[in-house]
């Protein structure tokens, strides 16, 4: 299959997900597949204290917060002290699960971005965002993709998990749904809630590589919060750079796996007939859960 997304096609695709449609990465060097070398010396002394900070602060924020599964996952990493190198993490991630790392400008295009999860390749964004951004950052960069996601790639459940996730993107381009499924992974491995004994917890990267959206997913009266429904989260809109206006709340792991296992091919074609929905919807019947005391 003939993965190669042109740039300027992809580029225009960001126009429904952001105000601006323009991205910060170096897309110039990146090869058909939107890989690029990590420059690991090229990092400054100022960019690894940065990552310090955000390590630090992120690693306090976590504990009555995230998922359990990724707090037990997150010292696997073993990347506090200075900006990760990939090839390192992809040793141990490798021998862990069978992952591993492949650095990328930014983001890319969603066909390129399965294609690489289906073969067991996680992109990672080698640039830093700037202090400036210390609290939030409009795209992903090195800090949320890593901090983020890679630890529960460590676990090899949710690394299966995601692996098929990648093999849906490739049947969901054959059947011109590609979309559709971005959208269940932007509102479940990127933001996804999970309910726990002790209130709700943060299991999606984009929420737990968050200083602000960590507590504001949880604590907030403003967004919604919905039970997780497939079908639905298809049909929802979402934006890549403000805190996200619906979350979906799963019961446990089991309800995210079976949700995410069934053949999409009849919802595809009964999305292709309906309007999409603002991320800021609420249907008819549905519960807005509360918000964590």
């Amino acid at each position: 299959m003939n993965t190669t997304v042109d740039q300027a096609d992809f580029f225009k695709t960001l126009e429904e997900k952001s105000d601006g449609g323009k991205l910060r990465g170096d897309y110039s060097n990146c090869d058909e597949r939107y890989v690029v070398r990590q420059d690991w010396a090229a990092y400054t002394p100022e960019q690894h204290a940065l990552w310090r900070k955000l390590y630090q602060r992120q690693a306090k924020l976590v504990p009555d917060r995230a998922c359990e599964l990724f707090i037990e996952s997150l010292d696997r990493l073993n990347a506090a002290d200075e900006i990760p190198r990939l090839d390192r993490t992809t040793e141990a991630l490798h021998k862990a699960t069978g992952w591993e790392l492949v650095a990328v400008p930014g983001l890319i295009p969603d066909l390129t971005f399965f294609e690489h999860l289906a073969e067991r390749r996680f992109p990672v964004t080698v640039w830093l965002r700037d202090p400036g951004e210390f609290d939030y950052i409009v795209e992903p960069d090195i800090f949320h993709d890593f901090f983020g996601h890679v630890p529960l790639l460590f676990n090899p459940v949710f690394a299966d998990h995601l692996q098929q996730f990648g093999k849906g993107g490739l049947k969901a381009l054959r059947l011109d749904a590609l979309k559709y499924l971005a959208r269940l992974y932007w509102y479940t491995v990127e933001f996804g809630l999970i309910e726990s004994p002790r209130g709700l917890r943060a299991y999606g990267a984009g929420i737990l590589s968050s200083g602000g959206e960590i507590e504001y997913c949880l604590t907030s009266p403003k967004p919604r919060r919905i039970g997780l429904d497939a079908e639905r989260i298809m049909r929802t809109l979402y934006k890549i750079d403000s805190y996200q206006e619906t979350y979906f709340v799963i019961r446990d792991y089991e309800q995210l796996f079976d949700a995410t296992a069934p053949d999409f091919a009849p919802i595809y074609e009964r999305l292709k007939t309906q309007e999409a929905l603002p991320a800021d919807t609420l249907l008819p019947g549905e519960v807005n859960i509360p918000p964590n005391a």
